[in-house]
């Protein structure tokens, strides 16, 4: 994964400063930056890779506002890579040019407490996932039992292998693949779906971007849970401890691939709407989830002859 982050960014490309997360494989002439309170300001982060890697740099700005986020994908096919490698003069271009439209990616902030209600950790400690929070039994036998609250009441008690709290911008990772529904991005909304529930009758639901969902380990509860964020573990939540999950004042500003506008001419050779007209959701949930594609679909036919 390479992330790389600009700050003075203006129309000329000399007055451009790169920097660069503090590993072995910095690029040469990139200066050191690491993240915190008095870290060096930033304009722009520019990433090269797959998703995993936008969601890393979501992680650096954990504490305040994300710069945008310019992201190239490196071969690899993902929902928040709208551009490819070979765009990368012309997305630069339009970006330092101020034409670059943006979609504000909402985050989650997570915050963890004991069985005293006590906060765990410090102030300024909260989480921001990009994706989605998971509590899950792991490698217990025993399913989870989990107390669901909604701005302070109960919803229900979840007997299953875990919940799942996701952005609409993660309904389209591990919630979808839970059985969870596809939301656009650009709505704020916080989707709550099991993972296998005991229940047959526990559906998934979605609920406004004001909502405070609280998840509570059962005292009655068999194991604890383990916790996930954007694929990272980071606790284990043992009966009576809880994590409250809302709507993080910090989104992350996606550059869209509609900020590319090419000529008429060119456009004009392009099936469908060109750059600049198309909404980049539509095309990622046809070309990538191949959505509603039936067995005869030019898609899918396109691979059997290959």
């Amino acid at each position: 994964m390479l992330t790389l982050i600009l700050r003075h960014v203006q129309s000329t490309y000399p007055g451009v400063r790169v920097f660069h997360e503090d590993r072995p494989d910095i690029p040469h002439g990139a200066e050191v930056w690491s993240p915190g309170a008095h870290a060096e300001k930033i304009d722009l982060v520019v990433t090269l890779g797959g998703d995993g890697t936008i969601l890393h740099a979501s992680s650096l700005f954990s504490t305040g506002a994300v710069p945008p986020v310019l992201s190239f994908s490196m071969g690899t096919l993902g929902f928040l890579l709208p551009f490819h490698m070979d765009d990368f003069a012309k997305a630069l271009e339009s970006v330092f040019r101020g034409k670059a439209t943006i979609l504000n990616r909402m985050r989650l902030a997570c915050t963890f407490y004991n069985t005293d209600l006590k906060k765990i950790g410090n102030d300024g400690d909260d989480w921001q996932v990009m994706n989605e929070i998971a509590l899950h039994r792991g490698a217990s036998p025993h399913l989870n039992t989990i107390d669901i609250f909604v701005d302070g009441q109960h919803l229900t008690e979840a007997v299953s292998d875990g919940l799942i709290v996701s952005t609409p911008t993660g309904s389209t990772a591990y919630s979808l693949s839970a059985g969870g529904p596809i939301v656009h991005p650009s709505l704020s909304a916080l989707v709550l779906t099991p993972i296998c529930p005991r229940s047959l009758s526990f559906r998934p639901l979605v609920f406004p971007s004001s909502s405070l969902i609280t998840l509570r380990v059962g005292d009655r509860s068999r194991s604890p849970a383990g916790v996930s964020m954007d694929g990272r573990t980071s606790h284990i939540l043992h009966p009576g401890e809880s994590v409250n999950v809302q709507a993080s004042p910090f989104p992350v500003p996606c550059i869209n691939r509609s900020s590319i506008v090419e000529s008429e001419a060119e456009q004009s050779n392009v099936e469908g709407a060109g750059p600049g007209k198309e909404d980049d959701w539509v095309r990622d949930i046809n070309n990538l989830l191949q959505y509603n594609a039936t067995f005869r679909s030019k898609a899918l036919l396109r691979h059997s002859r290959t």
